[in-house]
């Protein structure tokens, strides 16, 4: 059978909308923020499938490894499915080299993104696989999980693939709210293969954030020309610089976005006209790192059981079931 590609209906404006008011609501918080979710326009997603092919951020490389290793062992270890759900799928690669080892049946595959682009990439790549029904959702990953609910027969196995250490884009609270998210999607039986990000030291981690040739810097000062673009603002880009800072006590990188100057800015969709501090920052990304030992306590704590794990020093991926 070829693959069949469908996508969910257009929620552009409802998604502009979305859009227009976090940015109102972050950019008026104590300390300022943008949600990291809208760094993925077209040009982000290229600017970061270019970040996971420098020789400083190794998260993509090794994850792909330790895919490429041991897929048939992550498969061997779930019970049939007939669904697959990826959370941020990114250019799809790593699906792609999961599936290739995958059951030798139809699937169901949903792809769920913000980002059009992304989900039209990983798409496209995924063609290059038989026997597989894509379905894209451009929907954050919680009204995703709960499309792919109610679309899926209730008795049929899922498997939910969250990769990349994206979870790590989430605070503690809001990592174990997702995880149960995923839970109540996937019913009795159902399995996470979760990729985290480990702990290393201080030196390395910056250099992955906070790259000699700028790629990561441009990536986040794209967060503002894409405030600019969709919404109206008049954000001068030439005056903010892209810093990243190791927060070890919450065991996380952050990404900032800091005012050169002292400086007015005017958002017109989102009805914001605000003042900059010369040093005043906008938070943009946290991107929490893991220790091996704390990962089955949070699965736990979700609802799942861990039935498999393997790491390198730098990356673990943990395969859970529902209980």
């Amino acid at each position: 059978m070829s693959m069949r590609h469908s996508v969910a209906p257009d929620l552009s404006e409802a998604s502009r909308t979305a859009f227009a008011d976090d940015v109102a609501h972050s950019l008026t918080q104590s300390p300022r923020q943008l949600p990291c979710r809208y760094l993925y326009d077209e040009l982000g997603s290229l600017l970061f499938e270019a970040i996971c092919r420098l020789p400083w951020y190794r998260v993509a490389r090794t994850e792909q490894s330790l895919l490429q290793a041991h897929a048939d062992a992550i498969f061997s270890r779930l019970q049939p499915i007939s669904t697959v759900v990826e959370l941020g799928p990114g250019s799809g690669e790593k699906l792609m080299t999961l599936l290739a080892a995958g059951p030798d049946r139809d699937l169901t595959v949903h792809l769920v993104d913000v980002s059009p682009a992304a989900l039209d990439k990983a798409a496209s790549a995924l063609a290059a696989l038989p026997s597989l029904t894509v379905v894209a959702h451009e929907a954050t990953y919680e009204a995703g999980l709960s499309a792919m609910a109610r679309a899926r027969d209730a008795t049929a196995q899922a498997l939910v693939v969250f990769l990349g250490s994206n979870i790590g884009n989430f605070d503690p609270p809001g990592t174990d709210a997702l995880l149960r998210s995923v839970r109540a999607a996937l019913g009795h039986g159902g399995a996470l293969l979760l990729g985290t990000d480990l702990v290393k030291p201080e030196s390395e981690l910056l250099l992955a954030y906070d790259d000699p040739l700028g790629v990561t810097a441009a990536f986040n000062l794209n967060l503002l020309v894409r405030v600019n673009r969709e919404l109206g603002g008049d954000f001068d880009v030439s005056r903010f610089a892209h810093r990243a800072v190791w927060n070890a006590p919450e065991s996380r990188v952050e990404m900032h976005l800091v005012s050169r100057s002292r400086q007015r800015v005017q958002v017109l969709g989102s009805r914001i006209d605000i003042t900059f501090d010369a040093g005043e920052s906008i938070w943009t990304e946290s991107s929490y790192k893991y220790r091996i030992e704390d990962l089955e306590p949070m699965l736990d704590r979700a609802g799942f059981h861990l039935t498999g794990q393997w790491q390198d020093s730098n990356f673990a991926l943990t395969l859970a079931e529902a209980r």
